[in-house]
């Protein structure tokens, strides 16, 4: 027996022991193009390898790197559809924090909030895990941060 009859639930156990469906995932992130990040004192710099597909791609199509708020930035390496799922998901909450406090969301927070969504998803029937690990670069009250979130470890 194959694990692939396994695949199609987050709850059904392969007969080897795994969970198929975040299997994927993990292999999705781990076949992306690398990403990295540098913090320093008096700021942070994200950087991303953008290779396209194709060569039918037209190159300003593809954004590797992208802002949620005016001082957070975002890079993904894994599936584009998911990073543009985790982004929309970000901004969006990012301004119903504006909209509540009148101030800038803290990069901790929409740290937080982005990492428990892609928990919800890793642990919710119906849906699958994120394919995508995130860099994500912020400058606020505590100064340069750079965090990480990915499945395998929330933020």
């Amino acid at each position: 027996m194959g694990d692939s009859q396994y695949s199609f639930s987050l709850t059904t156990f392969s007969p080897s022991g795994k969970l198929v469906q975040i299997e994927h995932a993990l292999m999705a992130v781990g076949s992306g193009q690398t990403s990295l990040g540098i913090k320093a004192a008096n700021g942070v710099v994200i950087a991303t390898e953008k290779k396209l597909p194709s060569i039918l791609v037209d190159e300003s199509s593809v954004q590797k790197i992208q802002l949620l708020t005016s001082n957070i930035g975002v890079t993904y390496s894994g599936m584009g559809p998911d990073s543009r799922v985790l982004v929309r998901k970000s901004r969006k909450q990012a301004q119903q924090y504006y909209k509540l406090y009148k101030e800038p969301i803290p990069v901790t927070q929409l740290v937080r909030e982005t990492a428990t969504v892609m928990q919800e998803f890793t642990q919710s029937g119906g849906v699958r895990p994120f394919g995508v690990s995130l860099l994500v670069a912020g400058y606020d009250d505590n100064g340069p941060q750079l965090y990480q979130i990915y499945r395998g470890h929330g933020a």
